[in-house]
């Protein structure tokens, strides 16, 4: 058995309700910052003291709920601000419906003249004429290139992302340029990681399409391409400037993707977020459906928690790694059965299955959970199960390289006591784990 140094539990219940901030238990003392510094943006900070007494360090994290409120006709609705706090690569996420026709978000976060747009064969013809437009409206002096990359997982490699470097050393941009990632997941880390490394790091903001990169691969600063052997293995962690989440883009999401994205919503409630949890099971069909109150209030508290998590450990040390519940079976899913096959909220799905079924069998959780899982992403109409040609010599191949083995040993998110708790650990029996897998793979 391995020493309980290895093991980080989570236990943060949040706020949920804007106009009523309950005490987080293992937060003891908060209180509420408030601060206008632009007349036209509203930011509500919550800063939280360690629960230890012995550090008197503190911890800010700012997760806004600011209201999306028309002051008259006349003015453009304000968009929610969740601000990750990061000291001084802080930086906000603005959500809102129809923000890509409100030129000056964007533009307040263009520091030079030039700007490279960095997007994907589906998303250009839908919006990249609207992006560039929000970004020289009124603004002459900035001249926008832009690239247009395959789209699909299986791009995501390091062929693909030299065609972002030979765009813009050919445009000849320099070190005052920024880059903007303009599509889903894929094309966010992918940029990311593009300006983290030309000319050893230029600006970039990011503009989320999908549902699963405007809750989860967009906010964090996590960058980087696939290799043969595993996902997500070349990267760095590098943060955008802004997060500008256009929820009027995902009209045009396919409903699979759609699907997809939920996935990562589902998992903040299970590792974290109960009383969010509650809230999915009570209002899946109306986020199934797309209803915008529901769909508005899904991102806003994804982005919430994750860059409540993010602002405490902005590079994985042990607790931002619960963040990826399910990931370490669903990337063996994705690699074992071929990148973009699956979509990688369904294989996150599957690999959540598995990760909650190895929980039941350590005994950390109760059956009552595990129906309460399956039932929701049933609802979601995701897999709860791997493909069947996945075995389990695939799986434990895949798993050997995960980024979370430290020492030759796998550490896996597990959840553990009632819901929204997990631990990030390497201690656990071997057993279970391999009962886990031969459940679900034929061989």
């Amino acid at each position: 058995m391995t020493s309980t140094a290895n093991t980080i539990s989570l236990s943060l219940p949040t706020t949920h309700n804007p106009s009523s901030l309950s005490k987080p238990k293992s937060l003891p003392d908060f209180y509420l910052r408030f601060r206008n510094q632009n007349p036209k943006l509203t930011r509500v900070g919550i800063s939280v003291t360690n629960p230890n007494n012995r550090i008197t360090t503190l911890s800010t994290i700012r997760a806004s709920t600011a209201s999306v409120m028309e002051a008259s006709s006349k003015e453009k609705a304000l968009p929610t601000i969740v601000e990750v706090d990061l000291g001084n690569r802080s930086y906000p996420i603005y959500i809102g419906s129809g923000l890509l026709d409100q030129p000056e978000l964007l533009q307040r976060h263009v520091h030079g003249k030039r700007v490279l747009v960095v997007t994907n064969s589906t998303v250009a013809p839908l919006y990249l004429d609207k992006v560039v437009d929000a970004l020289t409206r009124g603004n002459p002096n900035v001249s926008v290139d832009s690239v247009i990359l395959p789209d699909g997982e299986k791009y995501k490699n390091m062929e693909t992302l030299m065609k972002v470097f030979d765009k813009a050393i050919e445009s000849r941009l320099d070190r005052r340029c920024t880059f903007v990632a303009l599509g889903g997941g894929v094309i966010g880390d992918m940029c990311g990681f593009a300006a983290a490394s030309f000319l050893r790091g230029v600006n970039f903001i990011q503009i989320p399409t999908t549902v699963m990169a405007q809750v989860d691969s967009s906010v964090g600063g996590k960058t980087g391409i696939n290799h043969p052997l595993g996902k997500n293995l070349i990267g760095a962690f590098y943060q955008p400037q802004c997060v500008l989440i256009d929820t009027d883009t995902l009209n045009t999401l396919p409903d699979r993707e759609l699907a997809s994205g939920l996935a990562e919503v589902i998992k903040y409630g299970l590792i974290r977020d109960a009383v969010f949890f509650e809230w999915q099971e009570k209002n899946m069909a109306a986020l199934m459906a797309r209803d915008p109150s529901a769909m508005a209030y899904a991102i806003k508290r994804s982005c919430e928690n994750k860059a409540e998590v993010v602002s405490l450990d902005e590079k994985e040390s042990g607790l931002r790694a619960t963040l990826n519940l399910g990931h370490t079976f669903g990337h063996a899913i994705e690699t074992g059965f071929g990148y973009g096959v699956w979509l990688h909220g369904e294989a996150v799905a599957a690999g959540m299955v598995m990760a909650v079924d190895m929980s039941y069998r350590l005994g950390w959780i109760d059956d009552m959970l595990v129906k309460r899982v399956l039932n929701i992403l049933q609802q979601a109409k995701l897999p709860t199960a791997p493909p069947d040609t996945i075995t389990v010599e695939m799986f434990k191949s895949v798993m050997a390289v995960d980024k979370k083995v430290a020492d030759g040993l796998l550490r896996l998110i597990l959840l553990k006591g009632s819901l929204g708790n997990c631990v990030f650990t390497g201690d656990y029996d071997r057993k279970a784990l391999d009962d886990t897998l031969r459940a679900f793979c034929k061989s």
